[in-house]
């Protein structure tokens, strides 16, 4: 970890509005995994987010512009997030996105598979779908066609858009957990 655990009895007059929302937003968005330590420090990425309001600050927006109000389903969303983390070897999104997943009805055999870096054989169409944009997406170049029109014709044009923004999003996430070395919780 390259980054202590800012308390929040230490945050700046800049950081402390960013804090207040980010632990409403976590409270609203992000559940099922510890993000949060009993005194409430923020874990995960939104420890370093927090310490760099500057980028912090405008991450957390496209980040909540992503988690409200979404037009894809969750497991299919899930899917996207776990393909996204495994590219990356990133622990904490995958740690919090496996146990999310889990509750939104993906399988062990599911989530093991995709977590390795593989393609389940038993995905639903709409979870192949997200799993072929995500891939093709982290795998750098342009987004097939045929990929393309399959993501528009199972979730229409703004949910195949939705789906590459997601990508994008979580991207910057694995990169923030990365970059910074973001541990596992114990």
């Amino acid at each position: 970890m390259r980054l202590p655990i800012l308390d929040p009895k230490d945050l700046t007059a800049e950081q402390k509005p960013l804090y207040d929302d980010m632990r409403a937003g976590i409270k609203d968005h992000f559940k099922g995994f510890v993000n949060m330590r009993e005194d409430g420090a923020l874990l995960g990425p939104w420890n370093p987010w927090v310490r760099e309001p500057r980028f912090g600050k405008p991450v957390w927006e496209l980040v909540k512009a992503i988690a409200s109000n979404p037009l894809l389903p969750a497991p299919v969303r899930e899917v996207a997030i776990l393909v996204t983390g495994s590219h990356f070897r990133s622990g904490y999104e995958l740690y919090a996105h496996v146990l999310v997943a889990e509750q939104r009805g993906l399988s062990d055999e599911k989530l093991a598979t995709i977590v390795a870096g593989q393609r389940p054989v038993d995905l639903t169409r709409q979870e192949a779908v997200a799993y072929d944009v995500a891939s093709a997406l982290v795998g750098g170049g342009v987004l097939p066609e045929l990929t393309w029109r399959a993501a528009v014709k199972e979730f229409g044009e703004h949910g195949a858009a939705e789906l590459s923004y997601l990508v994008g999003v979580y991207c910057m996430v694995s990169v923030t957990l990365n970059t910074f070395d973001v541990p596992v919780p114990d």
